[in-house]
């Protein structure tokens, strides 16, 4: 069974960026769709970002797009979120996620990192 490890959270002023990276170890990374999702304190955890199993096919949160880029590198086992212009309401827990299919409801993914914490300041 695959395991998920996020990193690159911290905290940010609102405006600024971060780069979150998710490494897969066993499984086969390159077969499976991925996804990210955050969790902020007292609310239900939400659709960010996914990308299936071939690089070019992506799919964000109305919220995120355009500001967020989901990608993956298969030969390092390796999922990307690339986030710019952070606001403070988008303080959480960031989690990566892998499943047979890159859609937007966290149920259908089926091994879950131990998410990375993000705090935008105000």
């Amino acid at each position: 069974q695959a395991q998920l490890v996020e990193s690159g959270g911290g905290l940010v002023q609102a405006g600024g960026s971060l780069r979150l990276s998710c490494e897969v170890s066993g499984g086969t990374f390159s077969s499976y769709a991925m996804g990210w999702f955050r969790q902020a304190p007292g609310k239900e955890r939400e659709f960010v970002a996914t990308i299936a199993w071939s690089p070019g096919v992506t799919r964000y949160a109305d919220s995120v797009e355009g500001r967020f880029t989901i990608s993956r590198d298969n030969s390092k086992n390796t999922l990307y979120l690339q986030m710019n212009s952070l606001e403070p309401e988008e303080t959480a827990i960031y989690y990566c996620a892998e499943g047979p299919r890159s859609v937007v409801t966290p149920k259908t993914y089926l091994i879950w990192g131990q998410g990375t914490q993000v705090t935008v300041s105000s």
